[in-house]
Order: structure tokens, then sequence, then C-alpha cells
């Protein structure tokens, strides 16, 4: 579907369409993320280099959410997991694999959900978007996610994206560099050489031979 299509609809509302699997409401979302400078001169990236975007509850009360919202039965899961974020973040981008499934109460419904996350890499970001009068979005650290971030199974989602993020970073740095290693401060080193085995010396019978 067409990022300019999806902007011009309105937030989708109503359960009608909603996607259920052995009882459990599907639900989708994301993890908006971006690199601190666009330009990375660094050699190694640890999780300081990106930022994760967050947006408020609807219903005002304390903490941070991801974007996320019900899967329907029209779409694909990739399709409702970027409508979701464009409806709530109003970004757009690239989404990759999949963080990971799990399960959780709805506090508002209370109906048992099945939860999809994945990362979007974001690559605009608009003016106007459909729920832009109800949420704020703020761009943070990860570190400072962890501590804003109300959804426990959110936190693992964001767990698992800073995971991933810092150990692709690592191995395509690495792949630019061949014979170096990132050492644990993201600095790019040499690598360490096993003992090499010489070969025996040559006996004195044969060097008389």
């Amino acid at each position: 579907m067409e990022y300019e299509n999806m902007v011009a609809l309105v937030s989708r509302t109503g359960r009608h369409l909603q996607r259920y699997d052995n009882g459990l409401r599907q639900v989708v979302g994301c993890i908006p993320y971006r690199y601190k400078d666009r330009i990375n001169t660094l050699p190694c990236l640890d999780e300081d280099a990106y930022e994760v975007l967050v947006i408020s509850p609807q219903r005002k009360g304390k903490g941070m959410l991801f974007p996320k919202g019900g899967w329907e039965i029209d779409e694909t899961i990739e399709a409702a997991a970027l409508r979701e974020t464009i409806e709530e973040a109003g970004v757009v981008g690239d989404i990759e694999c999949k963080l990971g499934t799990w399960n959780f109460g709805s506090m508002r419904s209370g109906n048992a959900c099945e939860g999809h996350m994945f990362p979007l890499l974001v690559k605009e970001e608009l003016d106007c978007w459909p729920e832009m009068n109800i949420r704020q979005r703020h761009w943070i650290s990860i570190g400072e996610a962890r501590e804003v971030c109300v959804k426990g199974w959110m936190m693992e989602a964001l767990e698992l994206l800073a995971s991933r993020l810092t150990r692709q970073s690592r191995q395509s740095k690495v792949g630019m560099f061949p014979g170096t290693e990132c050492g644990s401060q993201g600095i790019l080193m040499p690598l360490r050489c096993g003992r090499q085995m010489l070969p025996p010396p040559p006996s004195n019978s044969a060097e008389e031979a």
C-alpha cells in the first residue's frame, strides 16, 4: 500500500474487521528508530547511536508507548503495523524483520491479546497525521525509553531491538575492515591471533645425512 494512500486515511475505528487467533485479539505495532547522526562516522555503533520514537497514551496517564493497534482481516501484518504507526505516530519508513510475539491482557477492554512488534527505520516524519491532536511524540534514547515505557512486553521488544541493532552494526563495521573486531567499547581492534605452532628443528642425524 502506498504511503500517500495510507496517510489520507483517518484512524480506523470499530472491531468488525478485527482479526482473532484462538480467541486472542491480534495486535501489531512498531518501534520507530533512527540514527542520531544522519552520517555515521563511528567505527562501531552501540545503542547510544540510535533514538526511538515514543508516543503518549490516548487516555491521560503516566508513561509512554510505542505505536500499536488491531490487525484487521483485510490487510497483511506488515501493512497493519505500518498503518498503526502512521495513524498514531505520524512516521513512515522501512519495516524490518519481526522482533517477536507476546501474549498480554488489554487493560482497556479486558481481552486477551497477542502482540507482534516490528522495527521501523524511519525515513519521513509527517507534519499532519490522524491522531496528532490526541497524542504527543518524542524522540528519545534507548536508555530513556527503558525508563518511560510502561508496558512490560514492549520493554522486552525494545531490548531485542537494542541487541539486534548493536550486533548488526558491529558485524557490518568489522566486514568493512578485515582483520579487526569490535571491542567492548565499540572500538575497532586487531584480531587476536593464536599462537602459531612452529615445526620442530631438524635432528642432528638429519643434518649429518
